[in-house]
């Protein structure tokens, strides 16, 4: 009930949420293992699964997969920032849509 309240505008802000925070992860990992020996990067593939999410309008499991390119710092750290750069921007986004419904339940008083 709730859900269809919010639209599929805010399911999608919370899977691209979701996405965010496991790329975040992926690349901290990626920093703190970059010198270990035999250590795999490891990256998220967010399109191909909202792709899927469309299709099928089934929520699809985010995981963290192996790359083949081999990290370097200063690449990680732009990819930490552009990442976080993302997350930001869509908290904000919620937190717009969570104020229009707040005013459209309030009929725009305060």
């Amino acid at each position: 009930m709730i859900d269809s309240i919010y639209g599929p505008g805010v399911a999608m802000s919370k899977l691209a949420l979701d996405a965010a925070s496991l790329r975040h992860q992926a690349i901290a990992h990626n920093i703190a293992n970059l010198h270990s020996e035999g250590h795999v990067p490891l990256g998220v593939r967010f399109d191909a699964r909202l792709a899927a999410e469309r299709r099928s309008q089934a929520r699809p499991e985010l995981v963290a997969e192996p790359t083949s390119t081999p990290p370097q710092v200063d690449g990680e750290m732009v990819k930490l920032a552009q990442n976080t750069l993302h997350y930001q921007a869509l908290i904000r986004a919620i937190g717009r849509q969570h104020a229009i419904l707040g005013v459209a339940i309030s009929e725009g008083k305060r």
